[in-house]
């Protein structure tokens, strides 16, 4: 269900606790002794540390590069659908509203009080900001390192299921091919005109470039800070989760 990337390792997460980590670039993956069996929906990097988050409040972390995992304290039994890192701190998402954050490199976590009761999907950061996306086209945004949020103005009532960062941008991607953008740092958000209508479920940025992917194999791309969105060409027509960039 996601991929992160740091220290030259790819890490992704998936079902029934499965983690798989990659040393060569992505080019081939081996399987990781997962310290649980409930499904991973998340993973990011930090501070030499991978932490990934699923359901019923699971959180796993490693310090070695992804070799190994251990169990984090959570604080919640909600499921937990996302997290990124900045600024030193982890930042957790999920069902009903579900903040959740760490300053200790993943070892614990607090929850946050949230302004939303909304299930939040996804989470990104840029610019010292952590911008959250959800159900009905929720956006809330913290400029304090994750200690507390606010609502955003959001422009669709569109569920937005992930949020990415490059080039003082953010832009978020949900349901029936929704793309919203923000270069305010969050503070607001307006629509982007979308090539499909079918839903994208992951976006990421890397080389002054954002990609989107999503239902049946969608793929598109923006290579103007998210202005404008073209399709690409894919190899599969299974479902893509997620996206990420490496150097």
């Amino acid at each position: 269900w996601g991929v992160g990337f740091g220290n030259n390792t790819f890490v992704g997460v998936g079902n029934s606790g499965t983690i798989v980590r990659s040393t060569d670039n992505g080019s081939s993956f081996d399987n990781v002794t997962s310290p649980t069996s409930t499904t991973l929906w998340g993973v990011t990097f930090g501070n030499n540390t991978f932490v990934g988050v699923g359901e019923s409040g699971t959180i796993v972390r490693s310090t070695d590069n992804g070799s190994s995992f251990d169990n984090a304290t959570s604080p919640t039994s909600n499921h937990l659908w996302g997290v990124r890192f900045g600024n030193n701190t982890f930042v957790g998402v999920g069902t009903s509203g579900t903040i959740v954050r760490s300053t200790d490199n993943g070892a614990s976590f607090s929850t946050v009080t949230s302004p939303t009761s909304t299930t939040l999907w996804g989470v990104g950061f840029g610019n010292n900001t952590f911008v959250a996306v959800g159900e009905s086209g929720t956006i809330v945004r913290s400029t304090d390192n994750g200690s507390s949020f606010d609502n955003a103005t959001s422009p669709t009532a569109n569920s937005l299921y992930d949020v990415g960062f490059g080039n003082n941008t953010f832009v978020a991607v949900g349901t029936s091919g929704t793309i919203v953008r923000s270069t305010d740092n969050g503070a607001s958000f307006s629509t982007v005109t979308s090539p499909i209508s079918t839903t994208l479920w992951g976006v990421g940025f890397g080389n002054n470039t954002f990609v989107g992917v999503g239902n049946s194999g969608t793929i598109v791309r923006s290579t103007d800070n998210g202005s404008s969105f073209s399709t690409v060409t894919s190899p599969t027509s299974n479902f893509l989760w997620g996206v990420g960039f490496s150097e």
